[in-house]
């Protein structure tokens, strides 16, 4: 790995969001993605701003907050406020989209998915991660508790957990390929990342993270004091998994697909 995409996204989020982020960011440093380029749910801009050495050429999100954000940020040449299910853009002009950790969050997944299709071009590639069914049942607070026997609180937990981190979607390879499939598109290529130890990190980090709302609401900024001083112990901690993201019992999901 040539590039540390750990520390740019630790100064600047809390950590346990930071990890998942820079992790993702290093799957993207081989992949050919043609221009224009479409970013399906850009929120800030921020991952955009430290994956790609030049700018994005479409980020899309309804929130106009995080749009703003994304403006200062200035990684994307075009940036538009709509609905991932009614893209104001022509059919078929898009070379190449991604989707970073988005689609989860969706409701009406499948409408997005074959927008996405109506606006790519035949052959292009579509890259998005996500997290498989393992984000809910390797959860380590409802394994402890079933562990003691209180399944039903464990299930709960689990079920407020998603709600929380507004966890929706979350599907193995064969049902990815048929939704997939129905919205134009073939799987190039998948992979998984962040086993469970690297999930507890995220889990934890929740509430561990918490302190960082304070100065996010007041400043607009997560870290107040991003020196590396600061986030030395931080940085040690979580670099580890950093460092060994593939695992065949990850939790995440990396996939290539290219449109029909």
């Amino acid at each position: 790995m040539d590039k540390d995409f750990l520390w740019p996204h630790l100064k600047e989020l809390p950590y346990f969001r930071a990890l998942l982020r820079s992790i993702e960011a290093t799957f993207y440093q081989d992949l050919d993605l043609p221009s224009p380029l479409l970013d399906m749910g850009c929120g800030d801009g921020h991952f955009a701003s430290v994956t790609f050495d030049k700018q994005v050429d479409i980020g899309v999100d309804p929130d106009l907050r995080s749009l703003r954000e994304a403006a200062r940020r200035a990684a994307y040449r075009l940036l538009i406020q709509a609905d991932g299910a009614i893209l104001p853009l022509p059919d078929s002009s898009i070379a190449s989209a991604f989707s970073n950790s988005v689609l989860e969050h969706i409701p009406h997944l499948d409408r997005v998915l074959v927008e996405m299709g109506r606006v790519m071009k035949s052959g292009a590639p579509f890259v998005f991660t996500v997290p498989n069914p393992g984000y809910r049942t390797e959860l380590s607070f409802p394994k402890w508790l079933s562990s003691i026997g209180f399944t039903g609180l464990a299930t709960r937990y689990a079920e407020w957990f998603m709600r929380m981190s507004r966890t929706w979607n979350m599907f193995y390879e064969e049902e990815w390929n048929d939704k997939l499939n129905e919205a134009g598109f073939e799987i190039v290529k998948t992979f998984r990342y962040f086993p469970p130890r690297a999930l507890s990190v995220l889990e934890w980090g929740h509430y561990f993270g918490a302190p960082t709302l304070l100065p996010r609401k007041v400043t607009g900024h997560w870290i107040i004091w991003p020196s590396e001083w600061n986030l030395m112990l931080t940085d040690r901690i979580v670099r580890r998994y950093y460092e060994e993201p593939l695992a065949e019992d990850g939790t995440y999901s990396f996939y290539l697909a290219r449109k029909l």
